[in-house]
């Protein structure tokens, strides 16, 4: 524990820009934002060292491929210099690598490889060299489905996410088990052995379950007829006047399982007239107001009666504030009145996120 005197010359030495993100999500309590900054610190470090992992796998089996495609041991030239296959910016950046290792008295073929960046990497993947990955460059992705574009979304998913690390941005916004999902996706992509060893070394997943902090933020709610209703439209209905503690996301709890979806609410309105009358006059309106109406029609063709109602408009999968979990999780009690919820329960999304099955979240 932080001895309580400390506290404002670290918050200080901290800075109170940088610092304050932390203490908004710990509720300004100082010492569990110091906690939770420190854990962040911590959450970075395993992240970065997962990725550093797959870059070097990543450059190797490029590295490999481009060698036996352009025969370096029977012509003693590497291919990294020679145009092909690198283009005339590719070829730069080796040079500048090259300078400042000879400069060291350390240039060597390992050092220059080494020495190039995770961004020259990616490049090696876009689509100038399309010709080169149909030749040569899918044979270092064994266990994708043939197409660049599978690789080159991943790495520069990655690359994104890397960065921000490396400039020590607060990562309480972004969404971390997605993050290292996509760096495991790329080392399943690179070959099984490395996708199982990069899991047996994973301590990122743990230090992501030792947050110290968050926040109550989800709502989970009973959902037999809800949840076909969001797969197919992307929202929530109830009656109206039912009340909510004030969340940001929804979790829907169906067929004895939470679902995998998490959505972001998106908006939410109440008193909704569930008519046809009611879903031309919304038709006029703005974004918001026809959706809505979708919702209207298709639940009424679902045969939900008329009347007035609560919706709530959510986020579908693969936009950025959407969340999915690994996987649903099952809840084993059974019996009359053993349901997780009949109605609605109040949870963290890093609960759901790091938890098996519904026996985690009591």
């Amino acid at each position: 524990m932080t001895d309580d005197a400390a506290l404002p010359d670290i918050r200080s030495a901290v800075s109170e820009p940088r610092f304050a993100p932390y203490l908004r999500e710990a509720g300004d309590d100082v010492e569990a934002a110091l906690k939770l900054y420190k854990w962040s610190a911590e959450m970075s470090s395993a992240a970065y060292e997962l990725i550093a992992h797959v870059e070097v796998f990543m450059r190797n089996a490029i590295d490999l491929a481009l060698a036996q495609r352009y025969q370096d041991e029977e012509c003693g030239i590497p291919w990294f210099l020679r145009e092909p296959p690198l283009d005339a910016e590719a070829m730069r950046r080796v040079a500048e690598v090259r300078e400042r290792l000879r400069a060291q008295n350390r240039e060597s073929r390992h050092q220059i490889l080494a020495g190039l960046s995770f961004g020259f990497w990616a490049g090696m993947l876009g689509s100038k060299y399309e010709e080169e990955w149909r030749v040569s460059l899918r044979h270092a992705f064994p266990g994708g489905d043939g197409t660049r574009k599978q690789a080159v979304l991943l790495v520069d998913a990655i690359r994104k996410f890397r960065n921000r690390l490396a400039h020590h941005d607060s990562i309480l916004g972004l969404d971390i088990p997605f993050e290292l999902q996509r760096v495991h996706a790329l080392a399943a992509l690179l070959g099984n052995e490395k996708a199982e060893w990069l899991r047996a070394t994973d301590r990122a997943t743990r230090v992501y379950g030792d947050r110290p902090v968050t926040r109550v933020d989800t709502v989970v709610v009973a959902a037999r007829h809800a949840w076909p209703l969001y797969e197919q439209e992307r929202a929530y209905v109830c009656q109206a006047g039912r009340w909510f503690r004030p969340v940001r996301r929804l979790a829907f709890y169906a067929d004895q399982e939470i679902k995998t979806d998490v959505p972001l609410i998106r908006h939410r309105r109440d008193n909704v007239e569930w008519t046809e009358e009611h879903a031309k006059e919304l038709e006029a309106g703005d974004r918001d107001d026809r959706k809505i109406a979708r919702v209207i029609r298709a639940s009424r063709r679902m045969e939900w009666t008329a009347g007035v109602y609560q919706v709530f408009l959510l986020t579908r999968p693969q936009d950025p504030n959407h969340r999915e979990l690994p996987g649903v999780l099952p809840h084993r009690a059974t019996g009359r009145g053993s349901a997780f919820t009949q109605r609605q329960r109040y949870v963290s999304l890093h609960a759901l996120e790091t938890a098996t099955t519904t026996d985690d979240l009591v």
